[in-house]
């Protein structure tokens, strides 16, 4: 393989890489930038979608946890992961509903600590009760059938074809809530909301349903992650953690409250991320938050953040 060949190839892993992230932190940018809630529970929204993505796709074999010890193994509904797609957004776009009504709302007006320790503790709970499920053990998520093969592009050769359907999928989504939030009533009672919620409420508009719609938008996207980037993992309990990080760091570089600022840094922490596997492993993860350091430096409000919406 040439080096132009190489460098393609690493660049365009990144991409997918940052697919994953940008899924993840839409979700996590638009709650805190509409709602001023920081949410350190959306890991477990991730999680969530990606045990159901699994569950609706596949049969698996519980060898530990509650799950075997009940006899639920194997277990599964085996329709395949174009179902899961469209069932598991909406199953987590609901767990994402009760989440805001019975956890997030009535936390709104507490400081930012309070919203960290009940949502870090939210996430680790809900960490515990899937390892006592299904046990510490990494179940095999495996790509759809239709996707699982290497497609040929030009300089670079063969590719995994799985890699490039995920950025595409994120594309079409971003898509779809950019076009969501600016160009619909909807949006923008929720964009007024954010700069004056008083405001809208005196001329009538309560702000109460669309933010809880915001809010199960949020955790469906996260959902819709868990599903694409599922097979590209091993899936065990602790993945929720593991995305979460990254996430809130392309926040933080793209600009809270920013759906294009999420789509930038979630581009920029792939490709940080790619780079620095193919240069130096070891340092891959301190290469993030260098480059999330230099930005917050640079510009505290984010890439394209707004300093009226700044954490």
């Amino acid at each position: 393989m040439s080096v132009l060949a190489e460098v393609l190839t690493v660049l365009l892993n990144g991409l997918q890489q940052g697919a994953i992230y940008v899924l993840v932190a839409i979700g996590l940018s638009i709650i805190l930038g509409t709602l001023k809630f920081v949410n350190f529970a959306h890991g477990a929204l991730y999680l969530i979608g990606t045990y159901l993505g699994l569950l609706v796709t596949l049969e698996i074999n519980v060898t530990d946890g509650k799950l075997a010890d009940w006899g639920y193994t194997p277990i599964g509904l085996e329709w395949g992961f174009l179902p899961a797609l469209i069932i598991v957004p909406i199953l987590v776009f609901g767990v994402g509903l009760l989440m805001e009504r019975f956890v997030a709302r009535p936390f709104y007006d507490r400081p930012d600590t309070d919203q960290i320790l009940l949502t870090f503790g939210l996430a680790i709970v809900i960490q515990e009760v899937f390892k006592i499920l299904f046990g510490g053990q990494s179940y095999n998520f495996a790509r759809p059938g239709w996707a699982s093969g290497q497609v040929g592009l030009p300089i670079i050769g063969t590719f995994p074809e799985w890699r490039l359907y995920i950025i595409g999928i994120t594309a079409a989504i971003v898509v779809l809530v950019y076009g969501l939030i600016e160009y619909t009533d909807f949006g923008l009672v929720v964009r007024a909301g954010t700069r004056d919620a008083e405001m809208v409420e005196l001329l009538g508009i309560k702000l109460s349903r669309p933010y809880l719609m915001v809010f199960g938008v949020g955790a469906a996207l996260a959902g819709v992650a868990g599903v694409v980037g599922g097979p590209l993992y091993a899936v065990n309990p602790n993945i929720g953690t593991e995305v979460l990080v990254p996430s809130f760091l392309v926040v933080v570089i793209g600009g809270v409250g920013s759906i294009a600022g999420a789509v930038l840094g979630g581009i920029l922490i792939g490709e940080t991320l790619a780079v620095m596997v193919a240069v130096a492993p070891q340092w891959s993860q301190v290469g993030i938050y260098v480059l999330a350091a230099v930005v917050l430096l640079a510009r505290p409000q984010g890439l394209l953040g707004s300093e009226e919406v700044a954490p």
